[in-house]
């Protein structure tokens, strides 16, 4: 069976429960739907927060109850594919749905600041072919920088590359990968996981 993005998110998942068999678990699988921008939901978001219509708050209330899952989660899941060169629509649906000027970033003068509660992120990718870090890689680093861009700086990065050629040698290299990070204490852990046929 391929090694592929979601069963190492299980994998991490897995690690989580063991250790902190306490702790509760939200998943959302953004391939089952997510919404989109459009330009009526821009201008929701821009409206200040006291003077949005009914209608404006129905827009934005499922971007909302995506931050908030954010805001409650003692770590955070990402796991996705590297599918043709970047992410998948749907988790770039949702990086627009949780990157919102003043709630979970502000623009400064020194540039933009994150305003979330800096919680470690675990980042699960698998390819089939292209290397991380290469130059054909346009989603490991981007998915590195939002985290960061919304204050998560405890980025765990763990990757199964190759899984088409040698999908054993992916998993063993993964899970050497993910032995380098200890998982911290928790609560909640919340798990965001998209995977689309590639």
């Amino acid at each position: 069976m391929l090694f592929d993005s979601r069963r190492l998110g299980d994998e991490v998942m897995r690690r989580l429960n063991q250790k902190y068999p306490g702790a509760a678990l939200r998943e959302r699988d953004l391939s089952s739907g997510i919404g989109y921008l459009s330009e009526s939901w821009v201008q929701a978001n821009m409206t200040n927060p006291a003077q949005r219509t009914r209608a404006q708050q129905d827009i934005l209330s499922g971007s909302d109850q995506l931050v908030r899952e954010l805001e409650t989660a003692d770590v955070r899941l990402i796991t996705a594919p590297l599918y043709n060169f970047s992410v998948p629509a749907a988790l770039k649906a949702w990086i627009d749905m949780v990157c919102r000027a003043r709630l979970t970033f502000r623009h400064t003068e020194n540039g933009p600041e994150g305003l979330l509660k800096d919680r470690p992120v675990y980042l699960v990718m698998a390819s089939g072919g292209v290397a991380f870090g290469s130059s054909a890689d346009f989603a490991s680093g981007y998915l590195r920088h939002i985290p960061g861009f919304i204050r998560n700086r405890d980025v765990r990065s763990v990757y199964a590359e190759g899984t088409n050629a040698n999908s054993s040698a992916s998993e063993n290299a993964a899970l050497d990968m993910l032995a380098q990070w200890s998982p911290v204490e928790t609560t909640t852990a919340v798990a965001w996981s998209v995977e689309e046929p590639i």
